[in-house]
């Protein structure tokens, strides 16, 4: 006696119910992953385009600060070609002392080592006199828009944010692909899904070539 045999899954209705729970879990995760940056770089979206209806009041500190000598002396010889990074005493010393990152690379003088220091809503820089040890910098702050804005455009954020650009635009590809996909897979139930998808095409299209010369 031959034991019954058991429907394999691999109807059309079970194949599809299998790829929309695929399609939906992808979808949800990626837009859990996006959702944050989405919002923020929506948000920057609109300070970019109106930056010059939005007034910032740069605020500008300066402060001096004497180097000890047993750190300026591990300044050593200057670097090929005028530049390098500092010697790690003084890029600690510096990073102690005043509200910067010194990892940037360096111009050296015979009397003067010129540290820029630029920063996401601001800029910075470090000069120390290699004959005296005094110390100077300037540091300038933006605001949160502009702060916020060089994010958006990944100035001067180091290379930890620039990573999370990159899982971010992957996320929200993931996010897109799949949306497109569910909507091929709902379309027949909605009507409207392949016109304002085209809309959406078109729209864009048709600004960029009538009105962007």
């Amino acid at each position: 006696m031959h034991a019954p045999q058991t429907q394999r899954p691999n109807t059309k209705k079970q194949r599809k119910a299998f790829w929309l729970k695929q399609l939906h879990m992808w979808h949800w995760m990626s837009s859990a992953i996006s959702l944050i940056g989405l919002v923020l770089f929506a948000i920057t979206g609109f300070t970019l385009n109106h930056a010059a209806d939005i007034e910032a009041s740069p605020v500008v500190t300066e402060k001096s600060v004497q180097m000890p000598q047993d750190v300026l002396g591990k300044l050593g010889a200057d670097p090929a070609g005028g530049k390098g990074v500092l010697p790690a005493p003084v890029k600690q010393w510096v990073e102690d002392n005043f509200p910067v990152r010194a990892s940037s690379e360096a111009e050296w003088s015979a009397d003067e080592v010129y540290l820029p220091a630029p920063r996401p809503g601001g800029d910075a820089w470090v000069a120390i006199d290699r004959v005296s040890g005094e110390v100077t910098s300037e540091v300038t702050d933006r605001g949160w828009v502009s702060y916020l804005n060089d994010l958006h455009k990944g100035r001067n954020s180091g290379g930890e944010w620039s990573l999370f650009i990159d899982i971010f635009a992957f996320a929200c590809l993931i996010f897109a692909i799949t949306g497109l996909f569910l909507l091929w897979l709902h379309s027949a139930k909605r009507k409207s899904t392949w016109p304002l998808v085209g809309a959406g095409l078109v729209l864009p299209a048709a600004i960029a070539v009538i009105f962007i010369h």
